[in-house]
């Protein structure tokens, strides 16, 4: 427990940190002025002058720091960090002044600059190619009084002999894209946030609460008449919550339209997907119970009543939050898993969470006699929170492989993940079937038919996954396209291009594929697609496994795979900084980065998959299509295209 309440705080300080930093930055950002100076040595290597100039009232700090009120060391040192890993640093700083020891408001052993300007001087070297200009931060820490500030201040100096990189023609020239290809996934993700819900409704930390909640709206109010009118208020109150959730993505959607992959694909959030998955799954075990702060359930609590709407909208809040240890990892799925499809995938997928969970209260305080056929709550409760605890395991794993799949670790490939989810299955029907105890079960206890045809459905599940191992046995699993990672991704792959038989033509190199367009004269497919893209993933597996299918891309296209989450950098002489059709300014560093915004910039569209052909001349010769499952529509989609051609 100690451990989780040390988390927790940490993860609180995060959150308020972060909340904050914007406007401690906006404090100290004209604190200090920077001035460089850079003078050549050698073909590689350089020396720079930095001029650091404070306000005036302003102390630079020089040294590591330490103090007993401080459980880490803070280095105060000016020093710099620069973008590109080809540029080292050649021995330590040296400053021009001497920082003194002394004693300050805030550190019981302080070193300072005793001058208001002071020169620092780094020796750098330049491996490979040599950029135009040399960019990085130089991080400075300052104080004046009990004001502490540790800055970041840009720093980008000029290099004469440098060479500028050659950027990529993000802009294809005259293409007209008629419309924005259609989504066809919202349904599906609102049904899927929908299932959630109701998977939801029979944890143990919401069922209890529905005849309690009815039956207080039953008995404070006055008449019948009210009764119903403030259930429909609940319902209505859970509703906004969840939908309102998700009002901050569309935000983030403003800044950069591709935010949400970047997002849902980030090696760093996933892995914390795991790791809070695996706490979650535990605690579902009954080894530990997690929840939030009691306080903030008590603050919601009680500005709860019946008063106004206002009340009962704090009823729902207070249900979100006491319910949260239940639905957390639910609602943690479905924001990753709909994350790729936008901010309005997310609100699709929140509200139909939402209507679930607010279904059963409305209705109940409609009509409060439905109460009586409601099951009482006991043992069966604990067994759902078990059964959820080993598919939350199972969905950790899955967080996990998108993370590998994304950086090519290859930890987790596609026969390894089959036999921790068969093992987990297996356990599973161990548990249904009594012979695996866990904490808080009865020794002895009778076990129900429910739990024994359960357990012969997770054997049969964890036999499926057995024999889905073995590649000639990959059909038996086609259910589960895009869970486990790609056939590529095998123990037994010689390849990482091969979509289960089709070979992309090219991956990841759109100009090369041009190329290829033009000197045998066919049409380019691109196929834009992500390594942790699930719909991609069936559409590789289910639709172009298709014979018809194949064949035809085969005798018909240059097909061109372009994953937009590729996290791996570009050549150094291929990275380089671009300026949207909106005027805003990207970095583009990672091969992800450059196909996300040759996807976004000529075509309108940020989720995948999305098929795209064009001509040799790069002219669109039909409307490009998303996730597309049917084998014939996807078929007659090809086709047309190459109509057009002709």
């Amino acid at each position: 427990m100690y451990i989780l309440k040390t988390i927790s705080r940490v993860l609180l300080f995060l959150i308020l940190f972060a909340a904050g930093s914007e406007n401690l930055y906006a404090q100290s950002e004209n604190l200090i002025k920077v001035d460089t100076k850079l003078s050549r040595i050698n073909d590689s290597s350089y020396r720079i002058q930095y001029s650091i100039t404070a306000q005036a009232g302003w102390q630079v700090y020089g040294q590591t720091l330490s103090s007993d009120a401080l459980t880490d060391t803070i280095t105060a040192a000016p020093h710099v960090v620069f973008n590109l890993e080809t540029i080292r640093l050649k021995g330590a700083t040296q400053f021009s002044v001497i920082a003194i020891q002394q004693k300050d408001e805030l550190f019981e052993k302080a070193y300072v600059f005793p001058s208001d300007t002071i020169n620092a001087f780094d020796t750098i070297v330049i491996s490979g190619f040599k950029p135009d200009t040399l960019s990085g931060k130089l991080f400075v820490s300052i104080a004046k009084g009990a004001e502490f500030y540790q800055q970041e201040v840009p720093i980008n100096i000029f290099l004469a002999d440098g060479k500028k990189a050659a950027a990529f023609q993000m802009i294809i020239p005259n293409l007209k894209v008629k419309k924005d290809a259609t989504d066809k996934g919202l349904l599906a993700v609102f049904i899927l946030g929908f299932l959630g819900g109701l998977i939801a409704l029979i944890t143990p930390c919401v069922f209890p609460m529905i005849p309690v909640t009815v039956s207080f709206f039953t008995k404070r109010s006055k008449t019948r008449k009210q009764g119903i009118q403030n259930g429909l208020l609940y319902g209505l109150s859970i509703f906004l919550i969840y939908v309102l959730a998700s009002v901050p993505f569309h935000l983030l959607g403003n800044v950069q339209p591709e935010i949400f992959n970047s997002i849902s694909t980030s090696p760093i959030l996933n892995i914390i997907f795991f790791v809070i998955f695996i706490f979650f799954s535990i605690s579902f075990f009954g080894f530990f119970e997690i929840t939030l702060p009691s306080g903030i359930a008590n603050k919601a609590d009680a500005k709860s009543g019946l008063g106004s709407f206002g009340g009962i909208f704090f009823m729902a809040i207070t249900l979100a939050i006491v319910s949260f240890s239940c639905t957390g990892p639910i609602l943690g799925t479905l924001l990753v898993g709909s994350l790729q499809g936008g901010a309005w995938a997310l609100t699709y997928g929140m509200a139909g969470f939402g209507i679930a969970l607010a279904l059963p209260f409305t209705l109940f305080a409609i009509f409060p006699q439905w109460l009586q056929s409601l099951p009482k709550s006991g043992g069966w409760l604990d067994t759902v929170k078990k059964v959820l605890a080993f598919l939350e395991l199972a969905l950790a794993f899955k967080f996990l492989s998108n993370a590998d799949l994304v950086q090519h670790w290859g930890l987790l490939k596609r026969e390894v993940f089959l036999g921790l989810w068969a093992f987990i299955s297996i356990g599973l029907a161990l548990y249904l079937w009594g012979k695996l105890r866990l904490p808080h079960d009865n020794k002895g206890a009778k076990i129900s038919i429910a739990r024994k045809i359960g357990g012969v459905l997770a054997i049969a599940f964890a036999a499926l996954l057995i024999a889905g191992i073995f590649p000639k046995n990959a059909g038996y699993i086609k259910f589960l396209s895009g869970f486990p990672p790609p056939v590529s991704n095998s123990l037994f792959a010689t390849t990482n291009d091969e979509h289960n038989g089709l070979h992309a033509n090219v991956v990841n190199n759109y100009e090369m594929a041009l190329q290829l367009a033009k000197e045998q004269n066919k049409p380019i497919l691109i196929d834009f697609t992500g390594w942790a893209c699930v719909n991609c993933r069936k559409m590789e597996e289910n639709v172009w496994t298709d014979p018809a299918v194949a064949t035809y891309i085969k005798e018909h296209f240059i097909l061109v795979s372009l994953y937009v989450d590729d996290k791996a950098l570009l050549p150094v002489e291929k990275r380089f900084k671009y300026t949207t059709k909106l005027g805003a300014q990207k970095e583009i560093n990672t091969v992800g980065d450059l196909w996300a915004t040759f996807q976004a910039e000529n075509f309108n569209q940020v989720t995948q998959p999305l098929y795209v052909v064009l001509s040799p001349d790069q002219q669109l010769l039909s409307d490009p299509v998303g996730y597309t499952p049917n084998v014939k529509d996807y078929l007659d989609w090809l086709k047309s295209s190459i109509d057009k051609k002709k």
